[in-house]
């Protein structure tokens, strides 16, 4: 990888185990740091509740998947905002 490689995970449980880190290290691997996780500076997190909301807000709910992926597309095209 070269001299300058930096390793960039997302701080998950698995990349952070024990035994990764020592992977890590007897590769002489630099790991970035990274902030925390959180769901606030995921953007796309804010999207799915968004959906998510409005599908449970829908009456009737969808009922199987076919009803469900309407509804969702439906809801992604929807130009209104809340």
């Amino acid at each position: 990888m070269g001299a300058e490689f930096l390793f960039m995970d997302d701080n998950a449980r698995p990349h952070r185990a024990n035994i990764v880190d020592e992977c890590l290290q007897s590769e002489d691997i630099t790991r970035m740091d990274w902030p925390a996780y959180s769901p606030d500076l995921n953007l796309i997190e804010h999207v799915w509740d968004m959906l998510g909301r409005r599908i449970a807000a829908r009456q009737p709910p969808p009922t199987c998947l076919p009803e469900l992926r309407r509804a969702l597309l439906d809801e992604w095209c929807n130009k209104r905002s809340d």
